[in-house]
């Protein structure tokens, strides 16, 4: 799990999992032992590391969290069970053959089919009216986050707004292309979710917050720490699930033929105090199918 160790955010998810594995009879320590990998978010070293760590165990099963963490492990291993949480695209990255079939030792529960990331955009020009520009945080890496701005693109003449993709590759770059961006007027930023923004979380909501530039993001825990706007799956709910699956493989099922599971839950997630920063009136309509609003 790409987070740090003693994160809250960590440690709800993991605690998610384990609940949902005690629902299910597995209760830790008794029948059933967990091995836990906290690899720095995005740092391909680490994560090499432990997946030779974790493969070398040779466990029933491995719970992967996030594209970035699949590639690795099915270098390592194509025996041992994974169950992937918070991938985008498995069969386009080729973790798998379809959502339906499997088809290797890979299955799980993926985040978002592409189109829906033109929700962020429509989120943002709801609630800032005025923006007609918007930057699109992407990791030029990945094939998730080129896919995620195509989406966006494809979207943003319709919504009378000009998409510019910015690269994240560190945090220097995303300062000088924030700051270049945020000279022209009527600006807003779309923050996809990725492994490389989530390492950079606190300095994009700071950077947008300087700039006074609204933005929407993949993750509700960009707004907790002061973001604006958030739309997306809701994680906690991945992890409960992911632990029925992990208890069907450990009963003997096979990743191969469990079908790949879209999301069921998504959460609208409002900051009313950044939005009064911004100088934003936040529509009532928004406010009225939020799931959470922070004031």
């Amino acid at each position: 799990m790409g987070a740090v160790a003693n994160s809250p955010e960590g440690q709800a998810r993991i605690a998610a999992f384990q609940q949902g594995l005690q629902q299910l009879g597995w209760t830790e320590g008794r029948n059933v032992r967990s091995e836990i990998r906290w690899p720095a978010a995005g740092n391909a070293d680490d994560i090499r590391k432990y997946t030779m760590e974790l493969v070398a165990l040779t466990p029933d099963v491995i719970l992967a969290t996030g594209s970035i963490s699949m590639a690795p492990l099915l270098q390592a291993t194509r025996a041992v069970p994974i169950v992937f949480v918070q991938v985008v695209d498995p069969v386009g990255s080729g973790f798998v053959d379809s959502l339906a079939r499997p088809g290797g030792n890979a299955t799980g529960f993926t985040n978002f089919e592409y189109g829906l990331s033109a929700k962020w955009l429509e989120l943002l020009k709801q609630i800032a009216p005025g923006v007609t520009r918007a930057a699109v945080l992407r990791d030029p890496t990945a094939a998730a986050g080129i896919g995620q701005f195509g989406a966006i693109q494809i979207a943003a003449p319709s919504l009378g707004v000009e998409v510019n993709p910015v690269n994240v590759r560190d945090a220097g770059e995303i300062e000088r292309a924030i700051a270049a961006f945020a000279r022209a007027s009527n600006g807003g930023l779309i923050v996809p979710g990725s492994a490389l923004a989530n390492v950079h979380r606190d300095l994009i909501i700071a950077l947008a917050a300087r700039h006074q530039l609204p933005a929407a993001y993949a993750n509700r825990v960009y707004v907790t720490g002061g973001g604006l706007i958030s739309y997306g799956v809701d994680t906690l709910d991945q992890y409960r699930r992911a632990a029925g699956y992990v208890d069907r493989i450990l009963k003997g099922e096979k990743p191969a033929d469990l079908p790949v599971q879209l999301p069921t839950k998504f959460e609208l997630v409002i900051n009313l105090k950044t939005a009064k920063a911004l100088g934003l009136t936040v529509p009532q309509t928004l406010l009225a199918i939020a799931d959470e609003v922070i004031e």
